[in-house]
């Protein structure tokens, strides 16, 4: 009898671990390892095929884990998404340009990729400066090589006339774009990876929930100034006093440090234009709604940029053109002189020193204590030439598509 009594003890001890061990490894498990330095250890990465890389793509997405959570336990004043693809040198002059940003140990920051390697990956893990989340984007031509949504072999060249593409029954011979011209995977993966990234960060990820600021997108190529947190929170309450209506807030625009500190306190308004107001773009979840009300809109829009997109779709599908609040004195300098469209060879190290020259430049016209909007333009309608290389259907399907609860 005792003996029994011992071995159902013992059963219920072992049973009672094993529950503890569970709970344990789900607990840190979903908050990852805090190492010595004091930095989460995010989830790994199999870059070894690409059925491994598209399982980790997935399991990522999914844990959402928060790097350096423990070391910045508070909620977010700032939430900056930086969309980043292939340029490693031109990412990492970003990284030291938030890592110099005064208060961006309030920041959280997400890295959205489409282009997966350790090299990348290893360099956004060593931030230890403020919340980091990496998110990838699913729908990536390097998870896709020969496949829809990446070059299929047996889509249709892209300067086919249709008439020879339906005779030689290439796969999208019905669907070029307003030009005549066939997709090709390389130009239309941005604007895929920029709207299924404004889904993922109002929508899914986790620690946003209940979050009512403004998102800053931001690419790779980006520079932010040392006072941008402090110019960031100017701006919305230049917006919240005196521009209500505004629905964007742009911190960057395409001067550079042209009349910096003439400039540095000064806004405008002005009715949104992708030329103008791409860069540093502030996007609220109300107007992350209205967007959304466009999503087939935008989705169908014969144009591969994201940019130029929403400016169709300001004064059309939404009825009241997007009003923006510009910063004059931008906040945000583009180092990229290569890319989709920049044809020239990568030069960073000329870059680098430009940004070098800049900072010198705005050092003493930073941290202004007070705003003020210099001038205010009408919010009209601002049409343009569609640009094209938007016209399969497939890419149309595959947009809509990243409204849905996947």
């Amino acid at each position: 009898m005792r003996f029994r009594l011992l071995k159902k003890n013992f059963i219920a001890i072992v049973g009672l671990l094993a529950v503890v061990l569970t709970l344990l490894y789900i607990m840190f498990g979903a908050k990852g390892v805090e190492s010595v330095e004091g930095v989460t250890e995010t989830a790994k990465f199999d870059y070894g095929t690409i059925i491994s890389m598209r399982t980790s793509v997935y399991d990522s997405n999914f844990k959402q884990l928060i790097q350096n959570a423990e070391r910045f336990p508070l909620e977010p004043e700032m939430v900056l998404a930086v969309q980043v693809h292939n340029r490693p040198a031109y990412l990492q002059m970003l990284i030291r340009s938030l890592e110099n940003v005064k208060g961006i140990e309030k920041a959280l920051v997400i890295f959205s990729h489409d282009y997966f390697s350790e090299e990348i990956t290893q360099m956004v893990k060593e931030i230890a400066f403020c919340k980091v989340l990496q998110i990838f984007f699913p729908y990536s031509m390097q998870l896709y090589p020969s496949e829809f949504p990446g070059q299929d072999p047996r889509d249709c060249p892209r300067d086919l006339s249709k008439a020879d593409a339906l005779r030689t029954g290439c796969l999208n011979a019905e669907h070029p774009d307003s030009y005549g011209h066939y997709r090709e995977a390389s130009i239309t993966q941005t604007k895929h990876h920029w709207w299924w990234k404004l889904h993922f960060v109002f929508e899914r990820v986790k620690v946003l929930q209940g979050y009512k600021r403004f998102v800053v997108f931001l690419e790779e190529d980006n520079y932010l100034l040392p006072d941008f947190h402090h110019f960031f929170h100017a701006m919305v309450e230049l917006r919240r006093i005196d521009c209500g209506d505004c629905d964007v807030l742009a911190l960057g625009n395409h001067k550079g440090t042209t009349d910096f500190r003439e400039l540095s306190s000064k806004t405008e308004t002005a009715g949104w234009m992708s030329t103008k107001h791409n860069m540093g773009t502030g996007i609220s979840r109300e107007l992350y709604y209205k967007l959304m009300g466009c999503n087939k809109e935008f989705c169908t829009y014969d144009d591969y940029n994201w940019d130029w997109t929403l400016q169709n779709l300001s004064g059309t599908c939404i009825s009241k053109p997007l009003k923006v609040l510009v910063a004059l004195g931008s906040r945000v300098l583009h180092t990229g002189d290569c890319g989709l469209h920049q044809k020239d060879e990568c030069r960073p190290e000329v870059a680098q020193q430009r940004v070098a020259e800049a900072l010198r430049e705005t050092e003493s016209a930073l941290f202004v204590s007070q705003l003020s909007i210099k001038a205010q333009s009408p919010a009209d309608h601002q049409p343009h030439a569609k640009n094209g290389g938007w016209g399969d259907v497939r890419d149309h399907a595959l947009c809509i598509n990243y409204a849905a609860r996947l």
